[in-house]
C-alpha cells in the first residue's frame, strides 16, 4: 500500500497559512505556491539514489556525489498543477515535463480527460504527478490511470492539501503510488470542496473566477 506523507516543515506550514487566506491577492498566492511546491521537492527527492564521482575543484580532485539510476518527469494535472511546476523545476532543471487535462463534471463530479501528452520514455521516469487538491480523488485517480496506460511504472503524487476521501480514494485505486500533502484537511462538503481548504486553486492562480 502507498504511503502517505505530510510534510510538518515550518517554512511549509508558514507559507501555506498564507495560501489559504482569502486575503492573499493574486500575484502573491502564485508566488507562495512556487516556494511551497519548491520546498515539497526538495523533501519528496530526499531517498533518490547518489553514486560517487570524482571533481576537479580548484584546489585538488574531490569525492562527490550526483544522480544516479532513473530519470525524473513531472506531470501536472491541468489547469491548477502548472502552479507547482516551475518551484520543483528550480530543483530538478532537467526533469521532462509532460501534462493531463482533466475537468470535473460538476453534475457527476466525475473527471473527464481532454488532453494528454506525456514523455517519449516516460517509462524510464520517475514520475510526479502534481496537482495542489487533492479532494475527491477522481482526477488524480485518472490521471494516474492515464499515465499507467502510456508506460510509467514509477509514480509518486505530489498536492498542496487533501482530503481524508480523496487520499482514501487513489490508496484503493492505487496502492502503488506515495502520497506527498503539505497538509491533511479536516473533510469534503457536500458539493466535492475541501473543508478547510483554499477555495479554487485554479481561480486563485490565475485570477479568473
Amino acid at each position: 500500500m502507498g504511503n502517505v506523507f505530510v510534510f510538518d516543515h515550518p517554512l511549509i506550514q508558514h507559507k501555506l497559512t498564507y495560501i489559504r487566506d482569502k486575503n492573499t491577492g493574486t500575484k502573491e498566492f502564485r508566488e507562495l505556491v512556487d516556494e511551497v511546491a519548491m520546498l515539497m521537492a526538495f523533501e519528496i527527492t530526499r531517498d533518490l539514489p547518489v553514486k560517487e564521482v570524482n571533481v576537479e575543484t580548484p584546489v585538488t580532485t574531490a569525492p562527490s556525489k550526483v544522480l544516479a539510476g532513473k530519470k525524473l518527469g513531472l506531470v501536472p494535472i491541468l489547469r491548477a498543477g502548472l502552479g507547482m511546476v516551475d518551484g520543483v523545476r528550480k530543483l530538478i532543471p532537467a526533469a521532462k515535463v509532460g501534462h493531463v487535462g482533466l475537468y470535473r463534471d460538476p453534475k457527476t463530479f466525475k473527471p473527464v480527460e481532454y488532453y494528454v501528452k506525456l514523455p517519449n520514455d516516460i517509462e524510464e521516469r520517475e514520475i510526479i504527478v502534481i496537482d495542489p487538491m487533492l479532494a475527491t480523488g477522481g482526477s488524480a485517480n485518472d490521471a494516474i490511470t492515464a499515465i499507467k496506460k502510456r508506460g510509467a511504472k514509477n509514480i509518486r503524487l505530489m498536492c498542496l492539501i487533501a482530503a481524508p476521501e480523496g487520499v482514501e480514494v487513489v490508496k484503493e485505486a492505487h496502492p502503488d503510488v506515495d502520497i506527498y500533502l503539505a497538509a491533511m484537511d479536516d473533510r469534503l462538503d457536500d458539493h466535492g470542496y475541501i473543508i478547510p481548504g483554499l477555495g479554487d486553486a485554479g481561480d486563485r492562480l490565475f485570477g479568473t473566477k
